[in-house]
């Protein structure tokens, strides 16, 4: 009798458990034969060259590449304080719009075209402090205080610190569009093995690379690097141990907000335009990033960007043209969105991630 009733109890349990796995393997399913279907329907019409997917694959690497600079804050700020830091978008529209007024002078100046790549470092340098200057004043300010409080309460405030910085600079600065001059030596192309691609796309892919690649190093090498490892794994042990949690937590705040500045000019240079709520879309991609490439992960979060920016450049002409879909690169975010959803279902740890002991989770 005892077995039977507890057979009962776990029948409906188990018929639940059925049904929601039927049904997350039907979406899969249906997800796989719409990108099939779409992407044989393209093909078959031929509408694009190989040159063209050339340029779309380029791109969305170079786009991918300022998903990653951004995503690498998203990361290691979750890595070290188990947090997600939602005003890093705005972190990363701080920069960008401020070097905004020191790249207008310099071009009007003549200064900008005259000596190009000294301008360029001079932006960046210019979008890095003040990216890092914020983001460690919203660690100070808002997180801080917070460090011991349940999990939703940083959450909410890092929402508020977001819209907080984003009507900042609106009064700051105005509500307007503000174009970035353009480089000459910029415009045009580079033959690269024969294919034609943009200069300002190939600038800002070898910027993201090295950018990345120094990072990485910085994170893996030094010896602070490998304080802020030793915190992410455990902060307890680490100050144990001697380290100052408190300073390697504004030290991981204030290098993926220079890695934010730095994509911010990236971004400027590509989209020839800022504004005060530039951050929040491309602040959402990366995070997007962080995930699919698993959270707290920095090799995840590079390759989660590079991935998304292709597949967001791709997909629309590749998945969506052969449906008879019309302007389908206006929905390049729902190609993005639908990523995140297949990933949080079926591997939410994300391409590189670990599954967290439950402690640590």
């Amino acid at each position: 009798m005892g077995s039977v009733a507890a057979g009962a109890v776990r029948h409906p349990v188990v018929r639940r458990l059925s049904f929601v796995d039927a049904f997350l393997w039907a979406f899969r399913l249906a997800v796989v034969l719409v990108v099939v279907w779409g992407t044989v329907g393209t093909l078959r019409l031929g509408r694009y060259t190989g040159e063209q997917w050339v340029d779309f694959v380029v791109f969305g690497l170079a786009q991918g590449g300022i998903y990653a600079l951004i995503a690498l804050g998203y990361t290691m700020v979750y890595g070290i304080l188990r947090m997600i830091n939602f005003a890093h978008g705005e972190v990363f529209m701080s920069g960008a719009y401020t070097a905004y007024f020191v790249a207008a002078p310099l071009a009007a100046s003549g200064f900008l075209n005259r000596h190009p790549i000294l301008s360029l470092l001079l932006l960046v340098a210019v979008a890095a402090v003040v990216s890092t200057g914020v983001a460690v004043l919203v660690e100070r300010v808002a997180y801080r205080p917070l460090r011991r409080a349940p999990r939703l309460v940083p959450l909410i405030t890092a929402i508020g610190a977001s819209f907080f910085l984003q009507y900042a600079f609106r009064g700051l600065y105005g509500s307007g569009f503000k174009a970035y001059p353009e480089f000459e030596l910029f415009k045009g192309e580079w033959q690269v093995l024969g294919i034609g691609i943009l200069r300002t796309q190939a600038v800002v892919l070898a910027s993201a690379a090295v950018l990345m690649f120094a990072l990485y190093q910085f994170v893996m090498r030094t010896k602070v690097g490998k304080a802020m490892r030793a915190v992410s794994e455990d902060k307890d042990a680490a100050a144990l141990m001697g380290i100052d949690v408190d300073r390697i937590i504004v030290l991981t705040f204030a290098v993926g907000g220079a890695a934010a500045g730095a994509a911010g000019i990236l971004y400027a240079l590509v989209f020839k335009q800022v504004h005060f709520f530039m951050g929040f879309v491309p602040g959402i991609k990366a995070f997007t990033s962080a995930v699919l490439g698993g959270i707290g992960n920095i090799p995840g979060a590079m390759l989660g960007g590079l991935f998304l920016g292709v597949v967001e450049s791709v997909g629309p002409a590749l998945f969506l043209d052969g449906l008879g879909i019309v302007a389908p690169y206006q929905l390049k975010d729902v190609i993005a969105f639908t990523m995140l959803v297949m990933v949080l279902i079926f591997r939410p740890q994300g391409i590189l991630g670990e599954r967290l002991a439950a402690k640590r989770a």
